[in-house]
């Protein structure tokens, strides 16, 4: 499944379906004529939010771009199945299968990607063992999202709070209390933007949920090499293109960054903070559409 229209089908050149979720019926515009409806307009393009259960929905009527489906990780196999069935999308069906697992952080280290080393923990009697060896250690299920079902454990002995499971385990990064957490979009395997990410008080978790908050900063060859780095690794293992990403990084005990998440299923663009996402990503859909 290709992410291009025909352009010689009627209908379908000038529409993009942008997926988001009953909860956020425009999605991360928040309005109807929000900044990334009006770059697409720019473009001679429609963008119209949809929810991506909305069976009413006609999902060939356009290029369909996942946006802000974020409530993907509790109806995962219904979601995929979804992805599965939509006739021409940006990313695809198989990359989101392998995006939402994060499983994917394990197979990125084995390619020579700088990565938060990672374990991951499948049965219930491993995990005390496996936090035992990274305390203080942050332990999450391998399909979350938002920060959801993260836990820091500083102590051996049972894991309070955690979730079911499979789980993966990371030290605990001490700069992303002090630092934060990187951010840099990738737009057709090209960094476009970069964030910082910091969260509040004695959190770790950098969502605006938790009381985190986030800042566009410049883009610097370090947070860019790494972002090129962790997309192309993708898709070399996956033997297709990625048209969008969203790179998080974190700065190791030894200075260096290291990948955190490759968030290619449904990120958020920061437009508050990062404008430009808007225009960079409505290009980007124009040259799918377009090409």
């Amino acid at each position: 499944m290709r992410a291009v229209t025909d352009s010689s089908s009627p209908g379908r050149r000038d529409l993009v379906l942008l997926a988001t979720c009953t909860a956020l019926p425009h999605g991360e515009d928040e309005r109807a004529d929000g900044p990334l409806v009006q770059a697409l307009a720019e473009r001679g393009i429609e963008g119209r939010w949809v929810a991506w259960d909305d069976a009413a929905v006609d999902w060939g009527e356009g290029l369909v771009a996942v946006r802000s489906t974020w409530d993907y990780e509790t109806r995962l196999p219904e979601f995929l199945a979804w992805a599965r069935s939509v006739p021409t999308m940006l990313n695809s069906a198989e990359l989101f299968a392998w995006n939402t697992d994060k499983h994917y952080l394990v197979e990125l280290a084995a390619a020579g990607v700088p990565v938060v080393p990672t374990v991951v923990v499948e049965a219930d009697g491993d995990l005390a063992r496996a936090v035992a060896d990274h305390l203080p250690a942050v332990v999450k299920p391998t399909v979350s999202a938002g920060g959801r079902g993260v836990v820091v454990v500083t102590e051996p002995g049972p894991v309070e709070g955690a979730t079911e499971g499979p789980w993966v385990v990371q030290p605990l990064v001490d700069s992303v209390r002090t630092e934060g957490e990187t951010s840099v979009f990738v737009l057709d395997g090209v960094p476009v933007s970069q964030a910082r990410k910091v969260p509040a008080g004695g959190e770790i978790r950098v969502h605006e949920v938790y009381g985190g908050s986030s800042v566009g900063v410049p883009l610097t060859p370090e947070a860019s090499d790494l972002a090129r780095t962790a997309v192309a690794a993708a898709e070399e293992r996956l033997g297709r293109r990625i048209d969008y990403a969203r790179v998080d990084q974190m700065r190791l005990p030894d200075g260096t960054l290291a990948l955190s998440e490759l968030e290619a299923t449904e990120p958020g663009l920061y437009l508050e903070v990062l404008p430009g996402n808007a225009a960079a990503f409505a290009d980007l859909v124009a040259a799918r559409l377009r090409a």
